[in-house]
């Protein structure tokens, strides 16, 4: 604790003492029951932070008015006093652990979704959807709006009785309120519309409301977006003077930013650097310096975390998806476990993309299991199991743990000399150099499993394998770059002096590509595409031709990717062939094919980055020594089909449901089975 002072300081908040200055702010889960109740294993959820040492746990936002002010899968309520029960559960066990709690309250307004509207039309200040594409809502008359005040407080005071301490309203992120203060989606010419002083009207008097049902002595805090980073919307200036009108009945200011258009900046994309949000902080602290002020925006690294508390920019520091992926950061911070963190990369795959494109329930890329945490490890086996793990990648590395910790001898093989296979190379690209703290954990994590044998540029075969005579094999040996038959590619890949490279060309050695204002053409638009893409924009200010035979650019993206890529590709002016056909490849230029017309692109360099295929030619090898040595074989991660990390780390997590398996044979010597490869 020592070495981070300013994270481990208590802060009093108007009566509540927070024992450190980390919170969990507001995250969507779609953990919640369809009526909106919370149940087990959101709680669990919860808990895994409180009990990894978070000082204030803030409840995703839920619910006041339903069914106009619900969005979301699924989504909590706090709307009637059916939900108090639940809520007070909740309240009971993350006290328990020795965590504040607080719960934001929120009215969605035109960003309203779901089945549950029943055909109503959202609401708003005016009739300005939420977000291109959106439903158009319908201004909500002055009636309405002391209806919807009203329902703050009620939600405020139910929020107290059920045992919170504190209370958060929701003014940013294109809901409700926000929609209000922002001159983007606020047309409205009566009293709550205008001039900053009337767009302020509506929480000013929510906040008003909120502290007249919970009296003096109970935290309030308004979480906002400083920036909105749209032309017409709100700048870090105009909400500086928003908040003269409102900011009076908070005890906390909850400094966010961005809307619905600008999620990337919301919903940090990974190319942000820690703590980039904190000179918004840092203003709005400077202007109320008798408010708490709490920042957010990609935190991951102890350091910047205390540099930011330590310059007083911020009294608070907010981490969701970090928290997502390390319940137990302030813990192992305060027990020097630093090299032991699984920070989050920022990859937006299982946590936004999952909620909020897909509707599914919250998941995590580097943390397999975002409910039960370490759970599995109490389950240890009974006997011997020997595992033979081939391939070195983050599947592999996360496989090969997870069995070692539920007691199974471990042996990895890795013909390469470095551990993280692709993830490990593809963290050379600037952009993407956060991917590489996963592989830093997984390494570090590793190195203290005794059972656990690293065998680093040594290829495995079925010699070597026969000699230890495992129970179980995991071949995970990835995926390499796919590379279809078409007219010139191989022999112009095959040159000696070629301008034709694929994606490995240059991860080998990014350097080797320092040129400037040169013609680049990427055959491609799917994730690695796009890497090139922005590899060559951003830090070398060539003129890129995208060439994708979908009718889209990042059709297969997630969500914040796809939206911080498309910024890039207006920003650069990438000329897009789309629903286009690679025909040809020579060493200066491509044909391709757009509808009836074929056509000729000339470049300098050109990357192939047509998707990745799985790289498995050891497995009828090993699927015959299986059989005959009646040992459990599993092929996972990109060796089975090529994906993403996410979908490797979550398979990788099943090896310890084999090595049970494999246990419970020990049990029964006359079971002969075989685990089909899947």
């Amino acid at each position: 604790m020592t070495d981070y002072p300013h994270i481990f300081q208590p802060l009093t908040i108007n009566g509540m003492t927070v024992r450190n200055r980390i919170m969990m702010p507001p995250m969507g889960s779609n953990f919640a029951n369809f009526d909106g109740s919370i149940n087990k294993d959101h709680i669990k959820y919860y808990e895994q932070r409180a009990k990894g040492g978070t000082g204030l746990i803030t409840l995703e936002n839920v619910c006041i008015d339903y069914p106009l002010g619900t969005n979301g899968t699924t989504q909590l309520r706090m709307d009637n006093d059916q939900f108090m029960p639940g809520l007070w559960t909740f309240n009971e066990r993350m006290h328990a652990f020795g965590a504040k709690t607080s719960v934001q309250i929120n009215h969605a307004g035109a960003s309203a979704t779901g089945l549950r509207l029943n055909g109503l039309q959202t609401v708003s200040a005016s009739d300005v959807p939420s977000k291109p594409g959106m439903p158009h809502p319908r201004p909500l008359s002055i009636e309405e709006i002391h209806h919807i005040i009203n329902c703050y407080a009620d939600a405020a005071s139910r929020a107290q009785r059920a045992g919170f301490d504190s209370v958060e309203v929701h003014a940013g992120h294109s809901y409700l309120l926000d929609q209000f203060l922002s001159p983007h989606y606020n047309h409205r010419t009566d009293a709550y519309g205008g001039s900053p002083e009337k767009r302020a009207r509506l929480t000013k008097e929510v906040l008003a409301a909120v502290r007249a049902a919970v009296g003096p002595r109970f935290p309030i805090s308004v979480r906002f977006s400083a920036d909105e980073f749209i032309n017409d919307g709100n700048t870090l200036e105009d909400t500086l003077q928003l908040l003269d009108y409102f900011a009076d009945e908070a005890d906390i200011l909850n400094v966010s930013a961005a809307v619905n258009q600008t999620l990337q900046y919301q919903i940090d994309k990974m190319n942000l650097a820690d703590g980039w949000r904190a000179y918004m902080a840092k203003a709005v602290k400077q202007k109320f310096p008798d408010k708490v002020v709490v920042t957010s925006g990609n935190f991951r690294s102890p350091q910047v975390t205390e540099k930011v508390l330590a310059d007083g920019d911020a009294d608070l520091i907010a981490m969701g998806r970090g928290l997502l992926a390390e319940p137990n950061w302030v813990n192992k911070v305060a027990d020097g476990q630093e090299a032991l963190l699984r920070k989050c990369i920022s990859c937006n795959i299982g946590c936004a993309d999952h909620r909020i494109a897909k509707g599914l329930p919250i998941r995590c890329t580097v943390n397999p299991d975002v409910i039960n945490e370490d759970d599995y490890k109490q389950d240890q086996i009974k006997h011997q199991v020997k595992l033979v793990v081939i391939g070195g990648g983050t599947t592999a590395l996360e496989a090969a743990c997870s069995a070692a910790e539920i007691g199974a001898d471990v042996v990895l093989f890795e013909q390469k000399n470095y551990l993280g296979g692709l993830a490990h190379e593809v963290a050379k690209l600037p952009d993407k150099k956060r991917i590489d703290d996963y592989v830093i954990y997984l390494k570090n994590r590793a190195s203290l499993l005794d059972n656990l044998d690293i065998h680093l540029g040594e290829a495995a075969d079925i010699a070597k394998i026969a000699a230890i005579q495992p129970d179980v094999i995991l071949n995970a040996t990835g995926a390499k770059p796919l590379l279809p038959p078409i007219d010139g590619l191989k022999d112009t890949m095959a040159l000696s002096d070629r301008h034709v490279y694929d994606i490995f060309d240059l991860l080998k050695n990014p350097n080797n590509f320092k040129t400037n204002n040169e013609n680049i053409l990427v055959i491609g638009g799917g994730a690695v595409g796009l890497d090139v893409m922005e590899f060559f924009t951003e830090h070398h200010q060539s003129n890129i031709t995208m060439v994708d035979m979908l009718p889209e650019i990042g059709k297969e993206l997630d969500l914040i990717t796809k939206i911080g890529m498309q910024e890039l590709l207006k920003k650069y002016n990438v000329k897009q062939y789309v629903d286009t056909k690679l025909e040809k490849v020579t060493n200066q230029n491509a044909t391709v094919t757009h509808g009836n017309k074929t056509f000729n692109i000339d470049f300098d360099k050109a990357f192939i980055c047509l998707g990745m295929r799985s790289n498995n030619v050891l497995m009828p090898g090993l699927t015959e020594y299986a059989s005959e040595n009646k040992a459990l074989l599993v092929n996972l991660g990109d060796s089975q089909r090529a994906r993403r990390i996410y979908e490797g780390s979550q398979e990788a997590r099943q090896i310890i449901n084999v090595i049970h398996r494999a246990d419970q044979r020990k049990n029964n010597p006359q079971i002969h089975e075989t685990l089909a490869t899947h």
